[in-house]
């Protein structure tokens, strides 16, 4: 099945809940547990078919949110998923109440009934037109940012194509595509802070109703964070701001050094190199076939996988009018495929993000095998350990993309992923702030935003752009807008990522095995259960970031970066 011939179809509630109706009076009858799991099986069948018709909407509305027909299907979508959720949390009520419940708890897990308690601490039926409104205001800040139309080197670019621009070797150049980027942010700046505002106040309203103080506890809990909590998120910040943060102002000292700078502006640190950044040979098409040999070589299951995904069209990466910003992958369970999702702009980034969504990708295929929905995927820090890990088991077959810029790549490369720690837990502390204090105006918040970045990135000079200087930069993160507290995520797979790296340095054979191992296991275990169970250092604990971030600054010195 190609992917443009999956038909739309767009979910009609009233037949959900017949079905439903049929599912729950075949549950009840049941004479045992054997009979009521196969009635479990039916239901999961049915769901997967469900959620594959939302995912689809939702894929062809972020590759075309101009297109009336499937904006319209989104918006139906938006609409319907709270009123599904609600009867699906009924149907898992059964389950819970179930007479047979210790017989199936031996056979779906005791970790799948917790999924299941969890859930129902999110949820309830008063907050569904809450949970509609919020689709709607997420799709209203996404479509805002996709509507950008602005002139530049003589044509009509998006923001995404425009990115490729702010990392020219030319610095007017850079900072004339920096002026027009933040100045698109600034001029839709009252409309972005009040779609935010809304959903602040919209989310914590929810959580009140749902009985919680705030927002954050409801926030963790949708993120089935059940194994961690604030305060450990809160120390692990504490090592990335003690040791990472000076370790990164050294290597930003040196970059500016490298490309001749004195008082670099935030928009110079996109330049690496005097010569210019690494840049992929070719186009799209040249991508894609340089991907499909590394995967072919990588292993004979990333080979044909990667065929498959390309073959079947299951990959949209070019940038493109009315298309949705950054890249994800998402999973169609009906037909066992991922789909990867990203806007190419011949940077590097087009080489990170393809070797990153296919991480994801090549997990969701490898979770496939998993017959429960809910363990196929882990959650989302572990999905990030999949994505940021083949980032760096693609090392090897960089010549293949930057020819003799290979080197040149992967220092690069290796220094974003170092750099990009203190960034990250910057958004997170930005997010506890805001959901810890719902009722600060749009302007105290990036008051707050320029208060935490200056902790946390102290080089970053915007002289110049008075909207980055009084606190803007924030609201060019869609995560912060779409699903709250995603983002610390990002810093701590990049941790275990750079563990793997440190790992497949000394045996390659070893490492791969071990992130096969993991990536196999998908979901069946919370986020440090997996990590114990793959032989993974947990980050929570004092000293483990700078066990693996040392050895690759380490690493970093080896470069000769004159060549470059």
């Amino acid at each position: 099945m190609k992917f443009e011939n999956i038909p739309l179809r767009v979910p009609n509630v009233e037949k959900i809940k017949k079905q439903f109706d049929l599912f729950k009076e075949e549950f009840l009858n049941a004479n045992n547990a054997d009979e009521a799991l196969k009635v479990i099986k039916k239901v999961f069948k049915y769901q997967d078919n469900l959620v594959t018709d939302m995912t689809v909407i939702s894929v062809r509305f972020s590759i075309n949110t101009l297109d009336k027909k499937v904006a319209a299907a989104n918006e139906k979508v938006d609409e319907v998923s709270p009123l599904i959720s609600d009867i699906t949390n009924d149907f898992n009520d059964l389950i819970l109440t179930s007479k047979f419940r210790k017989e199936l708890e031996e056979k779906l897990g005791s970790y799948y009934f917790q999924l299941l308690e969890n859930d129902k601490k999110i949820f309830s039926k008063e907050i569904i037109p809450d949970l509609v409104e919020e689709s709607k205001l997420v799709n209203k800040y996404d479509a805002l940012l996709a509507s950008a139309q602005i002139e530049f080197d003589g044509e009509t670019r998006n923001l995404s194509q425009l990115g490729k621009y702010m990392s020219s070797p030319n610095r007017e150049i850079r900072i004339n595509a920096a002026k027009l980027y933040y100045g698109f942010l600034k001029e839709h700046d009252g409309e972005i802070g009040e779609i935010y505002d809304k959903l602040v106040h919209l989310r914590t309203n929810m959580a009140h109703k749902l009985g919680y103080k705030s927002y954050t506890e409801l926030g963790y809990l949708k993120l089935r964070r059940l194994d961690y909590n604030p305060e450990m998120v809160s120390n692990y910040r504490k090592q990335i701001y003690e040791y990472v943060v000076p370790q990164v102002a050294k290597l930003m000292k040196e970059q500016a050094k490298r490309i001749e700078i004195k008082n670099p502006l935030f928009v110079d640190y996109n330049l690496k190199f005097l010569s210019g950044n690494p840049v992929p040979k070719g186009n799209i098409n040249d991508l894609v076939e340089d991907a499909r040999k590394m995967y072919h070589e990588m292993s004979s299951e990333t080979g044909v996988f990667f065929d498959e995904l390309v073959d079947n069209h299951f990959v949209d990466l070019e940038a493109k009018k009315g298309k949705m910003g950054g890249g994800y992958m998402t999973y169609l369970p009906k037909y066992k495929m991922p789909f990867i999702f990203s806007n190419s702009n011949g940077t590097s980034g087009d080489v990170d993000t393809l070797t990153h969504e296919f991480g994801h990708s090549f997990q969701g295929h490898l979770g496939s095998k998993i017959w429960i929905p809910d363990f196929r995927m882990p959650t989302l820090e572990s999905c990030e350990i999949d994505s940021m890990s083949m980032e760096f088991f693609a090392w090897p077959w960089m010549n293949l993309f930057f020819g003799d810029d290979a080197d040149k790549y992967r220092y690069m490369h290796l220094c974003d992923a170092i750099s990009f720690l203190p960034y990250g837990v910057a958004v997170d502390e930005f997010q506890h702030f805001v959901y810890e204090n719902p009722n600060v105006t749009h302007k105290e918040r990036c008051a707050k935003w320029a208060e935490i970045d200056k902790k946390y990135r102290p080089w970053m000079n915007y002289e110049g752009f008075d909207y980055l200087e009084n606190g803007g930069y924030w609201v060019r993160q869609s995560h912060i807008f779409g699903t709250p507290f995603y983002y610390i995520d990002y810093t701590l797979a990049q941790v275990l990522a750079l563990e793997f790296k440190c790992e497949y340095e000394k045996n390659k054979e070893k490492a791969w095995k071990k992130y096969i191992k993991l990536l196999k296991m998908g979901g069946k275990y919370p986020f440090l259960e997996l990590l114990e169970k793959d032989h993974l250092r947990n980050p929570f604990i004092e000293g483990n970031v700078k066990k693996v971030v040392a050895p690759q600054l380490k690493l970093l010195k080896t470069f000769d970066t004159s060549k470059f």
